[in-house]
């Protein structure tokens, strides 16, 4: 019976684990991760995902993504109930808090995707549906405090009182500015002041000032981002990364909206794009950025300096280490790389490097 373990042990280890690139990281997935849900709770597609200080992944799961079938009240079964939109783990895969879902405030995205948890323990939360024109502000234990915006259809990337489908938040704490990427009808990066919620700048691609003209998806040298403008990261160097994702690439910036420099991402790429979500190797440098491509199912490795692909891992389908729509990606300080399914994944997955980030 015990060389039967170890044999299945090592198939197991065979199948979950991907082939060795000369530079760069390696990744395994950690198929223990998360740890079973608590309160028979299940959760919908993965809206947004986002790393705190303490290393804890927050995610922003969409419970009205749930199926009848895979709730208990709905076919009068044991399993399942939906668990609440906000839910935060440790790197051990426990449920540390959960909270939040539709009704809980009256401005409540209607398409959950956003969400930065910030050093002073607030929570931003925004939306990517049809009317999600707001970003809310709670205490990390899910109290509202403030919002900007408001819901309704959006009146353009011009507008500077509302957004447009924000799908991704990030904060400089040294300004103490939130940038947004707005987003799914809007198709700008939005700055606003961290504390007082002013309006303070907006760009579009190329550093130009954000228009709504109806552009071809799948051009890597549009003039303007397509929709959704899908993230935005901030480099420890102060560069602005942003996702144009249908046009397959990412744009660089500095922190005023000046343009820097772009990278193709799989430019071939149609479907739903190739640059859906990025994390920095979390080195000194940042070396490399780890790439969610959504329409190829991979997590893409490229390096920061040039954008040149050295490694990928994952594979289109629905096992441990595959991906079904990866949405997110997110790295802790240890380099292991966290990814949220939307379509029927609904599920978020760990992944462990084989080497650790130079501090």
């Amino acid at each position: 019976m015990g060389k039967f373990k170890l044999v299945l042990a090592a198939m197991t280890a065979a199948l979950i684990s991907y082939p060795a690139f000369a530079e760069g990281p390696n990744y395994r997935v950690d198929p223990s991760w998360p740890k079973q849900l608590p309160n028979n709770w299940i959760i919908g597609q993965i809206g947004g995902m986002t790393v705190d200080a303490q290393d804890n992944i927050w995610v922003f799961q969409r419970p009205r993504s749930l199926r009848d079938v895979d709730l208990a009240a709905k076919k009068n079964a044991r399993c399942c109930q939906a668990a609440p939109s906000v839910m935060e783990f440790d790197s051990a895969g426990n449920v540390v808090s959960a909270w939040g879902g539709p009704g809980m405030v009256a401005d409540w995205p209607d398409t959950e995707h956003g969400i930065l948890v910030d050093g002073k323990n607030n929570v931003w939360l925004t939306g990517s549906g049809n009317k999600d024109g707001t970003l809310l502000k709670f205490t990390r234990d899910g109290k509202f405090l403030t919002k900007f915006g408001h819901q309704g259809p959006t009146a353009g990337s011009q507008d500077t009182t509302a957004l447009g489908g924000v799908a991704s938040i990030a904060l400089d704490p040294q300004a103490n500015e939130l940038f947004m990427s707005d987003g799914y009808f809007n198709h700008r990066v939005i700055v606003l002041d961290a504390d007082t919620l002013a309006f303070k700048r907006m760009w579009g691609a190329y550093g130009k000032p954000p228009t709504d003209m109806k552009l071809p998806n799948y051009n890597p040298a549009s003039p303007q981002f397509a929709n959704p403008v899908h993230c935005v990261r901030i480099a420890n160097d102060g560069l602005v990364y942003v996702c144009d994702r249908t046009n397959d690439r990412i744009q660089v910036f500095r922190k005023d909206g000046t343009f820097v420099k772009e990278f193709p991402i799989r430019p071939t790429t149609h479907g739903t794009g190739s640059s859906y979500d990025l994390a920095f190797w979390p080195d000194r440098n940042q070396t490399w950025m780890i790439i969610a491509d959504g329409a190829d199912g991979e997590a893409v490795i490229v390096r920061r300096s040039d954008g040149k692909e050295v490694g990928s891992f994952g594979h289109y389908g629905k096992q441990a280490g595959q991906f079904h729509n990866v949405h997110q990606i997110v790295a802790d300080s240890k380099g292991n790389i966290y990814t949220g399914e939307v379509d029927t994944g609904m599920r978020v997955q760990k992944f462990v490097p084989d080497m650790t980030p130079a501090k």
